[in-house]
């Protein structure tokens, strides 16, 4: 079974973090490329390890992306 989940890549310092909000696990790496492959590969450990009561805890269904305007002084 294959899941559709988000990974959310930003810069950070000199390397770049990725974070899947559905289940709230991260990883990094050098570049975008390699913090998305080692966020897949926490996941895929992370699914694979996890009790399925602990899945069902964490995963969320619904994770919305999206940008807002705000004022700022």
């Amino acid at each position: 079974m294959n899941l559709q989940l988000t990974a959310i890549i930003e810069r950070e310092g000199e390397g770049y973090v990725a974070l899947c909000p559905e289940v709230d696990i991260a990883s990094q790496g050098d570049s975008i490329e390699e913090a998305r492959s080692n966020l897949r590969e926490a996941l895929e450990l992370f699914f694979e390890s996890a009790s399925r009561e602990e899945v069902r805890r964490r995963l969320h269904d619904e994770v919305y992306v999206t940008k807002i305007e705000v004022a700022v002084a």
